[in-house]
């Protein structure tokens, strides 16, 4: 797990300035080295310059520095970020034909296929990556993200299209280190990514909340040449066709899912688990350990507040399967105290991600260099809410279509009225709230998980951002691009089969798996997710509906092949999935932290809020208002702060 950077453009002082300054921007996520390279220039002077900060995990010797350049086809560097975890099958292969190798790591194993075989190779990985890929003999420069998001890449276009720009593409893995490298003069708030965070409480790729910066897509590659210009695109998806037969097993996904743990427990440092006590996590570190050959640390972030604390469920979990437990309290004084820090562990502004900075800061300190998560198996397996109310919603609408469509709004708004129990101006802003929205989206299941989740309704969203963001591109609180390449994925398929792929794509990949690897990275914890895999995906699609999600909410195919050994009685209590006492914070002494953030007239303005709304939705939030949940207020107090610290403005 490492940081890279990179600038296509003239060999200069200038640039290798601004690639220094990356570099450093990235030294949490690379404590261990860092490295530099420069390709030989062209006739303009033009050339790439690459920049890597590595945190050891496999081959901790100098051979598994980076860049590396192939010692057989020495036409080939790269700087990765992330591991192969079928390297080792990967290498016998190439030895097989020849092929001898100087490291033992899966650094050299990537490169000598992408040397040998071209980017084609991207679709044989097994793992989480983002990479560049140099090709001298090509000119040419290949970015790279695997297909289900782990890893992140940004990377931006110089502004300026005269002949005589010093610099023409730019690339890091994390967004403020584009920010940091200098290179983009006057920095700017997004004005479409202001207003999709508003709907999400995070920016959906490809979009950041920089103007001008943008995210790879998961599962595609980008070739630039050496004027900047994107000569190509290659995609790698791993959704299965709409029309793809249903034949699978309960044997493969045990195959698949053994495998994937297996893979995963590959390092030379040591490795723990994140345990939870939910089903994900614990089936999680059940595999881990029946894997492992040495005594497997598990730990658990705990809280004082008795309806929040898992600690007593994930000890008693931990002891059925035999760790080495450690629990991590963190109160709210405690929790105020490090906010500075953990505000500053995020790339990008986001609702969520604080939790596992905490545990992720804990964990590096005990000595843990790798960890695994349960993060995953609810989108597998359908364990959210989502994948019963918006199926059941749907199927209730498809009744009243019957009616006419004044009598089903009339129906929706007797319902929203009762579910808006204040009278404040700001009323709720909850999911039955937004059903007269719901129902106008019914027959379109990306609009309406769309709706389901958005943290306002659309008529409070205008409120909030005062008439100053235009609506262009961006289509129910997504960029346009990626609305319509989410419609064409789930046309076709049963609604809790899109509402799983809505779930993986949207809320795991550019939601949870983005705040996972800025917080973990923040503190140098490399974080792996054995239930995030391509082949456990595949093999999870090839299940029929009715076996993969029934009974719907139970994850009962994980529980089976994931808990086995373990006291069935131990997960029979309801789901209600890890949480932080916010609500209760906020209310108390957190709230007076936010309070001077959440009244600031200047600041608001600054970012294109309305400052008056923003105060009532403040004020009634903390007069009682319980249909404003906690994550309204402090999605808007994360962006004006992350804006306010990085100074990004909308003008």
């Amino acid at each position: 797990m490492c940081g890279i950077a990179g600038i296509i453009g003239r060999i200069t002082d200038k640039n290798r300035h601004a690639l220094r300054l990356m570099s450093t921007a990235l030294a949490h996520r690379g404590p261990n080295a860092e490295g530099f390279f420069e390709g030989s220039p062209d006739a303009d002077g033009q050339s790439v310059l690459l920049a890597h900060r590595r945190l050891s995990i496999l081959d901790l010797s100098t051979a598994g520095a980076q860049p590396m350049t192939d010692t057989q086809r020495s036409a080939h560097t790269i700087v990765f970020n992330g591991e192969i975890y079928n390297y080792v099958a990967l290498r016998n292969e190439l030895e097989a034909q020849g092929q001898a190798f100087v490291s033992s790591g899966d650094t050299e194993v990537l490169l000598r296929t992408l040397a040998m075989n071209g980017v084609a190779a991207v679709e044989g990985l097994r793992g989480m990556f983002a990479f560049a890929h140099w090709d001298a003999a090509s000119r040419e420069l290949n970015l790279a993200r695997d297909a289900m998001g782990m890893k992140p890449l940004y990377y931006c276009s110089n502004p300026d299209t005269s002949g005589t720009r010093e610099w023409s593409m730019a690339f890091a893995s994390e967004l403020r280190a584009l920010l940091a490298s200098q290179l983009l003069p006057a920095p700017r708030l997004s004005r479409q990514a202001t207003r999709t965070f508003i709907w999400n409480g995070f920016v959906p790729g490809p979009e950041t909340i920089v103007e001008g910066v943008k995210l790879l897509p998961p599962g595609e590659v980008y070739t630039f040449d050496l004027q900047g210009r994107q000569r190509a695109i290659r995609a790698f998806p791993y959704v299965r066709r709409a029309d793809a037969p249903k034949a699978g097993s309960l044997q493969d996904v045990r195959t698949a899912l053994h495998d994937s743990v297996s893979l995963h427990l590959a390092s030379d440092v040591p490795l723990g688990v994140f345990l939870s006590g939910g089903i994900d996590s614990s089936a999680v570190a059940n595999l881990v350990a029946r894997a492992s050959a040495t005594q497997i640390d598990t730990f658990t972030l705990t809280f004082a507040e008795g309806e929040y604390d898992e600690g007593p469920i994930a000890k008693e979990v931990a002891k059925n399967i035999g760790t080495r437990h450690s629990e991590i309290l963190l109160t709210e004084e405690s929790f105020i105290s490090s906010l500075d820090d953990a505000m500053e562990s995020m790339d990008q502004p986001t609702f969520d991600g604080l939790n596992s900075f905490y545990i992720s800061r804990a964990v590096r300190e005990a000595g843990i260099t790798v960890a695994l998560l349960g993060t995953g198996g609810d989108e597998l397996f359908g364990g959210y809410t989502s994948f019963r109310d918006l199926s059941r919603f749907q199927t209730i609408a498809h009744m009243l279509g019957v009616l006419p469509k004044e009598a089903r709004h009339a129906i929706a708004r007797v319902v929203a009225r009762v579910a808006d129990g204040k009278s404040d101006g700001i009323g709720s802003q909850a999911r039955w709230a937004k059903l007269p929205s719901m129902m106008e989206g019914a027959n379109d299941i990306v609009q309406l998980y769309q709706l389901a989740y958005a943290l306002f309704l659309p008529k409070f969203q205008n409120a909030l951002l005062a008439g100053t963001h235009e609506q262009s591109d961006v289509e129910g609180g997504l960029p346009k691009g990626l609305r319509d390449e989410l419609q064409r994925i789930v046309e076709g398929r049963s609604a809790l089969s899109a509402i799983g792929i809505l779930e993986h794509r949207l809320f795991l990949g550019e939601r949870l798996l983005r705040d996972t690897d800025a917080a973990s990275m923040a503190v140098s914890l490399e974080t792996r997710l054995p239930l995030v895999d391509t082949k456990l995906a595949e093999a999870v699609a090839r299940l029929p509906d009715n076996v993969r999600f029934s009974p719907l909410g139970r994850k009962q195919v994980l529980r089976t092949i994931g808990l086995e050994g373990l006291d069935p009685a131990l997960f029979e209590r309801r789901k209600r999935g890890f949480q932080m006492p916010f609500n209760r914070w906020i209310r108390q002494r957190l709230g007076d932290e936010m309070d001077s953030v959440m009244r600031d007239t200047r600041l608001c303005d600054s970012v294109g809020l309305d400052s008056e709304t923003v105060g009532r939705l403040w004020d009634s939030f903390k007069t009682g208002n319980n249909r404003v949940f906690w994550s309204r207020v402090w999605a808007i107090y994360v962006l004006l702060r992350w804006c306010d610290r990085h100074e990004l403005k909308l003008h």
